[in-house]
């Protein structure tokens, strides 16, 4: 079967070394026994990938520098979809608090880089999707025909980091808001998991990826949802290096799927996002 992974982050030294040193994941990376990851070479990366079947990976790029004052990761996310274009679609991570200078460098970057798309973290900018501030970003994604994955999850043992400002509630608000903007939900809108299955539901422009939550109390209502009212709407993504992407494909292999639903899941729902893609 054919895969498209659309959380992916390559887990070469200087992606672990920026992940255990930054201040946002320090004491979550303790809880999850990160150490464990293992550094690899970006080219026994593209190995691993291509041994399991993953035909295209999404590589999201974060900037929370004004609020946690690590530097934005998007140089590396370039640097990947300039060595692998073949495999790797890059989403430009956005730091609403830097206003107009946030949005010129996207454009820069869709114009210079092939850079297929924004994303953004509530959570760690400290506001929630639907803020004024998050607005030129998502008015200029639509005049680029980009999509913008938000993330979204509990944010647990980040430090200053309010949940709330993840809800799905606030990106219904956007997706009502800009009905031509393509959103993707990232790690599921947990634990608002029957929120985050309506906002998808009835918004055609909202898709959704549960990685990281697809064990968590009540997850079984995401493969329930997939299997009857959001068929087109659920992605795979693995949240690689926080989860191997193997131990994600055997989770996902475990899941009760209809066959049908499956190939969706893991590669057509992705693969229809990435057809529109400029």
């Amino acid at each position: 079967m054919k895969i498209i992974d659309f959380r992916f982050r390559p887990n070469t030294a200087e992606t672990i070394r920026g992940i255990q040193g930054s201040a946002m994941f320090k004491d979550l990376c303790a809880s999850i026994n990160f150490s464990r990851m293992q550094a690899q070479t970006i080219d026994a990366i593209v190995s691993d990938l291509r041994v399991g079947g993953v035909e295209r990976a999404v590589i999201t790029g974060r900037d929370c520098e004004t609020t946690y004052g690590g530097k934005a990761n998007n140089e590396s996310v370039r640097d990947f979809v300039a060595a692998y274009p073949d495999l790797f679609i890059g989403f430009w991570g956005v730091d609403p608090h830097k206003g107009m200078g946030a949005v010129r460098d996207l454009v820069g970057a869709v114009a210079s880089h092939g850079i297929k798309g924004a994303a953004i973290d509530p959570y760690l900018a400290r506001v929630p999707a639907d803020a004024a501030r998050y607005y030129p970003v998502y008015a200029k994604c639509c005049e680029l025909g980009i999509p913008v994955v938000v993330t979204t999850g509990p944010a647990s043992l980040v430090p200053g980091a309010v949940m709330d400002h993840a809800a799905p509630r606030h990106i219904d608000t956007v997706a009502r808001d800009f009905p031509e903007l393509r959103l993707i939900v990232s790690h599921g809108g947990y634990p608002w998991v029957n929120e985050a299955i309506m906002v998808a539901q009835r918004n055609r422009n909202v898709f959704l990826e549960i990685s990281e939550y697809e064990m968590f109390p009540q997850s079984e209502a995401y493969v329930q949802a997939a299997n009857t009212i959001i068929q087109d709407k659920l992605l795979f993504a693995s949240a690689h290096p926080f989860v191997d992407f193997r131990d994600a494909l055997a989770v996902y292999a475990g899941l009760p799927f209809t066959d049908q639903i499956r190939r969706k899941v893991m590669h057509d729902n992705a693969a229809a996002i990435i057809r529109a893609l400029p």
